[in-house]
């Protein structure tokens, strides 16, 4: 099944919030990541859902697959910057996930959010998201993760 696209013009509309320093407005679940162009070395912009958190790292979905610009340019450079809540331009670095961590993570996600997972999963058309049955084994080819590594705040 061919995932639906988000208008461009929609997708890009939060990016200049975070740009003056506004995108504490969106809440926690969403984030501005720059990444570089793999080919151009242009600074992008794009903003995304934050799936799953821990202290010093966020986790991201490329919902689109792992076609997706961003995530094709973060594989080339994971040296990437973050914009979330009153976090600006901090830089982090990006490592995609396989495996057993990317079931885990997406099974949390659609725990923690189980109107919103089902609601992405049809407006994406990715039907791993809109059931609890388990993950399959090869979701994570199809719905890669990727973590943000963010420096820890001096003590």
């Amino acid at each position: 099944m061919a995932r639906r696209r988000i208008p461009r013009w929609l997708a890009r509309a939060p990016i200049p919030l975070y740009r003056h320093g506004l995108g504490r407005l969106l809440g926690r679940r969403l984030m501005m990541l720059e990444h570089r162009g793999r080919r151009s070395g242009l600074p992008r912009y794009v903003v995304l859902e934050v799936v799953d958190r821990e202290p010093g790292a966020l986790f991201l979905a490329s919902g689109y697959g792992p076609g997706s610009q961003w995530f094709r340019n973060v594989r080339a450079d994971p040296a990437v910057r973050v914009w979330s809540g009153a976090d600006q331009g901090v830089p982090a670095r990006a490592t995609v996930l396989d495996g057993e961590e990317v079931r885990r993570r997406l099974a949390r996600y659609r725990q923690r959010h189980r109107r919103a997972a089902p609601a992405l999963g049809r407006a994406l058309g990715i039907p791993e998201l809109t059931g609890d049955a388990p993950l399959p084994a090869d979701v994570d080819t199809r719905l890669p993760l990727v973590r943000l590594d963010l420096p820890t705040p001096a003590r």
